[in-house]
């Protein structure tokens, strides 16, 4: 259990460190943009661009670790009803859904279109559409992690349902 709990921490410091750092380049390349184009009237095409993936990378990043934290919008008017080994099958048939949908979906899929998308340049930066599609796949990798950490945890009795869920996991920083 303490493999579980190191290599979710490890994933949680990576994740949101590169949201951290990828939410300061927003706000550098943002107040850029309003700069260029308030101030010296030549508004920037590529801090446009860069702004737009930027914004993607660190949605689809946040997204993993939300799901790895089962802080996810779901519908609980079934599933808060059951009680003791129903909602732990429940909740693990719910992580292999997520699990199979991430690796259908974002993995597979997105690897896919990574490659096929290789060719195809982005209007301002010129940087191959496949590297921008990149984190597909590796979002999908991390809430695929995730997903069988969070079962692991359901198997050995860990409650991941605490109104407190992250504090419950010991992972506050």
């Amino acid at each position: 259990m303490k493999t579980v709990a190191s290599i979710r921490k490890w994933m949680d410091k990576i994740i949101m460190g590169a949201c951290i750092v990828l939410f300061g380049l927003m706000v550098i390349v943002g107040s850029y943009q309003i700069i260029t184009r308030y101030f010296f009237n030549k508004p920037s095409t590529v801090s446009e661009e860069l702004l737009t993936f930027s914004f993607v990378w660190m949605a689809l990043l946040a997204s993993a670790y939300v799901f790895g934290i089962r802080d996810h919008m779901r519908m609980g008017f079934l599933a808060d009803k059951i009680q003791g080994k129903g909602r732990i099958v429940l909740d693990i048939v719910i992580e292999i859904l997520i699990l199979v949908f991430a690796l259908l979906t974002l993995v597979w899929g997105g690897s896919a279109i990574m490659q096929l998308s290789m060719q195809q340049m982005t209007a301002s930066l010129g940087v191959p559409m496949g590297y921008i599609y990149t984190i597909l796949p590796v979002s999908g990798v991390a809430i695929v992690v995730y997903s069988i950490l969070n079962i692991i945890d359901m198997i050995h009795g860990k409650n991941l349902d605490m109104p407190s869920g992250v504090e419950e996991k010991g992972d506050v920083y």
